[in-house]
């Protein structure tokens, strides 16, 4: 479509005989393209300079569609310098008029206008550098580069910041640059010569590009974001400009970085140096203290400018001014600093782009986006239009009323409706911005009152590492009138202060997480919570706060996604570990988040602990699914591929049976299966099959239980293997089969009934099953298993009695492992192969193994206890302790039981395992007796 097709609007001539000076020079154009010369060159003297030095390339240019022109236009060459600087003067010329013209008709976008703007720089830049690059090679200046390496500039890139990095520059911009050079392409004998030969280019580069001749100049260019650009040269190496970020780079230039992108030169070192500097960019934790970071920067900005004070339009500086552009661009990039090392998604370089992706993920809220970016778009082309008139690089509004008028007219408005709407965006985003750049500015509540008993814990405070810098103590000191208040309105504010001293002294840094809680006061609301609850759980926090990240991470609260997608997002992010180690580390990290949030859901009363033990368990699959292969790869880096068809990771247990708490370990066996491939395994350091798999079981023993910076996953019990601890750490599946067929004893097969395989190959996985059901579906001798279970519930009563306390719901008569028992008895005789101990008593009572009246009270009496259980092991790892726990725990745990004193919670406790004791005895007793003569009557083993 061409370019008089798609007018929209037309600029009013501010000086009507300069707008007929310009249609002059273009008779024969039809009366709508007529009506956007006049007014765009009665208003902006440079426009109509552009229309009457190009107007023979004009008229026929603007009968054609406007995007085929610019790519005609940026078809950019010269065979000499002369010739090149001519064309890249010529182009710029063309692509200022097209712009102009096509942003004050509408008949491009601002994101068009600014792309097109963007596109240029780029083409002018790369041309420039690989001429500049080429002059050098020809000279021998370049060791080992040839007439190929000048398209890729011989290893030098230009990294486009800013507008530029973001496809956003202005109409008379000026191009952030950063040149750097890949020095891994030259030997170390060579690396001088080069870096000379490069840094020389890169002068001339600039100067082709920003030097004013009688053709104008095509961009002023700035190399100043580079690395120290006091002390180093205009084109650093790679591995320097590393060095320094790692070391020295401050939060401005990761917030410049955002933008950062490759425009010309060798493009792909240029990504490949951008990667690597992702975990500079990118913090792994949610960075909330780079708020205040930008704020000071912002205030440093307006104290250099003269910026403070109202806002008084004439003269008002659009891009730094309050209320302006770079307001909203800090906003954006701020809040993307903070959340975007967790979610890629957010790393957009483009500001609307950047604000629409944190309203969609809930970083903004969707209104305040959508208002900032509609502003955006308005003081753009505010901003547009201010450089159009003169081409000059300034953001200032106009200082008098015939700048206004001017304006205005190029606006399409009148003068006073343009300044009404100019006062309202701006003091709108003066509004948006600033709480969140400081919300220390609100006046804090009053200080609480602290008993003075209490006074000796808070005083101790200023000694703990989270407080040691000036920064951490300022950040605190704004959010303690609050933390206090909140701590003194707890159920027992002595005990939840007790339990934030236990946070606050585990702390080893402070200025992350207090900045973290300034900006999400919520987050104060759930440490006190939990300090009032579970203060084990506070303490816990105290070394590990990065888990906070998770409750604002935003999907904290959103359904439980279940084992299988669990397992997908932990294997992609370890795929993604650059190491080993990383990789260990990372588990770590996104296991201890998630293992966060089911205990706050639970302790929240979000989830039941029905829900909390099944999501535990799902966890825990998925951590052992998705480590798995990465510790065999690893392994089998070192010794070779598994022989056979590998091996499979089996839980037992509650793991086995998909109800965990939270401090749960895991039982496990491995099993392999060699296939008939007895051989060694191959590998550099080759072993046999029975010690190759022995070894990597122990490797993922270590990978799961070895204390590391993020702590441990899980510990790890292998005594349910075949022979205890006796038999070796790992079996193959013909000796698992044999001695589940030969050799267990009976527990060893109740225990089976609550096995399930959690990690490794499917097809193996399946063999495994099969050997389970296959033992399991074996005829059992009924007298003799009642026998054994009625052994070993004497030896546990004689080994560990009846457990701790009154509180005690898993060790005594009637308790959950004497339920659990009878269960796993049950379901050798039953039909089909449930795991779950509640689907056992109910398949037992479906089967008629059990009275459905027995089965109801034991399943019944299994549920309760376990709402203990999870509760308590939530608050504490040993006896529920009524004095350790609190009154905070004990509510809890009441809350949980439906109870209302912890003397009736004692009492239902007591009553509930008298009762479920006495089923089991009966059916045990009754069961015996009954299945001895029915064996005695057949004469056989029945």
């Amino acid at each position: 479509m061409t370019f008089a097709a798609r007018i929209t609007r037309a600029p009013a001539p501010f000086d009507p005989d300069r707008g007929d000076e310009a249609l002059a020079h273009l008779p024969d154009i039809v009366p709508e393209l007529a009506a956007v010369i006049r007014g765009a060159a009665g208003c902006s003297p440079y426009l109509a300079g552009l229309i009457a030095r190009e107007a023979d390339w004009l008229a026929p240019a603007l009968g054609r569609d406007p995007e085929a022109v610019l790519d005609e236009v940026l078809l950019i060459d010269g065979d000499n310098e002369a010739a090149l600087r001519s064309a890249l003067r010529r182009a710029k010329r063309r692509v200022a008029l097209l712009v102009g013209l096509a942003d004050l008709a509408g008949v491009w976008s601002l994101e068009q206008v600014t792309g097109a703007l963007t596109r240029l720089a780029d083409v002018a830049t790369d041309r420039a550098l690989a001429f500049q690059v080429g002059r050098e090679i020809a000279r021998g200046k370049l060791p080992g580069q040839g007439a190929d390496d000048i398209e890729t500039a011989a290893g030098a890139v230009a990294l486009a910041m800013g507008k530029m990095g973001a496809h956003e520059l202005n109409y008379s911009s000026d191009i952030d640059l950063i040149v750097l050079f890949d020095d891994s392409r030259y030997g170390a004998d060579d690396f001088h010569d080069a870096r000379a030969g490069l840094i020389r280019a890169t002068r001339r580069m600039v100067a082709m590009l920003s030097e004013q001749t009688h053709e104008g100049y095509v961009f002023r260019t700035d190399l100043r974001l580079r690395p120290d650009p006091a002390v180093t040269p205009v084109c650093v190496s790679m591995e320097a400009a590393e060095r320094y970020y790692e070391s020295l780079g401050r939060t401005w230039e990761r917030a410049a970085f955002i933008k950062a992108r490759p425009a010309a030169g060798d493009l792909a070192a240029g990504a490949a140096f951008l990667d690597r500097l992702g975990p500079f960019i990118w913090r792994r934790h949610l960075d909330f203290a780079a708020i205040q970071d930008a704020h000071d920067i912002r205030l440093r900005i307006r104290s250099a400018k003269g910026l403070h004070g109202p806002i008084t339009l004439e003269g008002h500086d659009l891009k730094l001014g309050r209320g302006g552009i770079r307001e909203i661009e800090f906003f954006t990039q701020t809040r993307q600093l903070i959340a975007g090392g967790r979610d890629p998604s957010l790393r957009s370089r483009a500001t609307v782009a950047g604000l629409a992706a944190l309203a969609a993920k809930g970083w903004v809220p969707g209104d305040v986006a959508d208002t900032l970016t509609r502003h955006y778009r308005f003081l753009r082309e505010v901003e547009h239009r201010v450089q159009m008139v003169n081409d000059a690089q300034t953001h200032r509004l106009p200082g008098d009323a015939d700048g206004f008028a001017r304006l205005a007219m190029m606006m399409g408005q009148g003068a006073d409706g343009l300044q009404r709407d100019l006062r309202a965006a701006l003091e709108e985003v003066h509004d948006l911005t600033e709480g969140f750049f400081a919300p220390g500015a609100d006046t804090p509540p009053p200080p609480a009152d602290i008993a003075p008993e209490s006074e000796e814990i808070t005083d101790r405070w200023a000694s703990y590492p989270a407080l040691r810098s000036e920064r951490a103590r300022a950040l605190f000191s704004r959010l303690k009138p609050d933390l206090l208040a909140r701590l003194a309105a707890a159920d027992r504010p002595r005990e939840a202060l007790v339990a934030f001293d236990g946070f606050l002294k585990g702390l080893p840094a402070g200025v992350q997480i207090f900045s973290l809680f300034e900006a999400n006061r919520q987050l104060v609301d759930l440490i006190v919570d939990i300090a009032a609850t579970a203060p084990e759980l506070a303490a816990y926090l105290g070394r590990h706060s990065g888990v906070f990240d998770a409750v604002i991470g935003g999907d904290f609260f959103s359904p439980w996604p279940g084992e299988a997608t669990l397992t997908c997002d932990l294997a992609a992010r370890l795929e993604e570990a650059p190491d080993y180690e990383a990789a260990l580390t990372e588990a770590r990290r996104w296991q201890g988040e998630w293992h966060f949030r089911i205990g706050v859901h639970h302790l929240r009363g979000l989830i039941d602990a029905e829900a909390a033990g099944r999501q535990y368990a799902d966890l825990a699959g998925a951590v052992l699914a998705a480590l798995w292969p990465v510790v065999g790869a690893e392994f089998a880096r070192k010794y070779g591929t598994a022989p056979g068809r590998g091996a499979v990771v089996v839980g037992m247990g509650s793991l086995g049976g998909r109800r965990m708490h939270a401090r749960s370990d895991l039982d496990l066996i491995v099993i392999y299966d060699p296939a008939g491939q007895e051989a060694s395994s191959g590998g550099r350091r080759s072993l046999a099959t029975r010690p190759y798999f022995a070894r990597l079981t122990q490797a993922f023993v270590t990978a799961l239980s070895a204390p590391m910076a993020e702590g441990r996953l899980y510990e790890v019990d292998m005594r349910l293997r075949p022979s205890g601890r006796q038999g070796p750490v790992a079996t193959s599946l013909e000796g698992f089969a044999q001695y589940q067929r030969e050799e267990a004893w009976t527990w060893e097969h109740m225990a089976l009934t609550r096995a399930r395989v959690v990690a490794g190959p499917e097809a193996l996985a399946g063999a495994v099953e099969a050997v389970r059901r296959q033992v399991l579906s074996a005829r059992h001798d009924r007298a003799r298993v009642l026998a054994d279970l009625s052994d070993m519930r004497a030896r546990i009563a004689d080994a560990k009695g009846a457990g701790e306390g009154a509180f005690e719901v898993k060790l005594g008569p009637g308790r959950m492992q004497d339920i659990e028992l009878l269960a796993q008895a049950a379901t050798l005789f039953g039909r089909g192969f449930p795991t779950e101990t509640l689907a056992q008593i109910a398949r037992a009572g479906a089967d008629g193994w059990l009275d459905p009246v027995d089965a109801d009270a034991l399943a019944g009496a299994y549920r309760f206890f376990w709402q203990v259980r999870a509760a308590a092991r939530l608050l504490t790892g040993g006896a529920v302790d009524t004095d350790k726990i609190g009154t905070g725990g004990m509510g809890f745990l009441l809350r949980e039981t439906g109870l209302t004193t912890p003397r009736a919670l004692a009492d239902r406790i007591a009553a509930e395992g008298e009762r479920a004791a006495r089923v089991i005895d009966e059916v045990t007793q009754v069961t015996q007796v009954t299945a001895a003569k029915s064996a005695a009557g057949r004469g056989d083993d029945g």
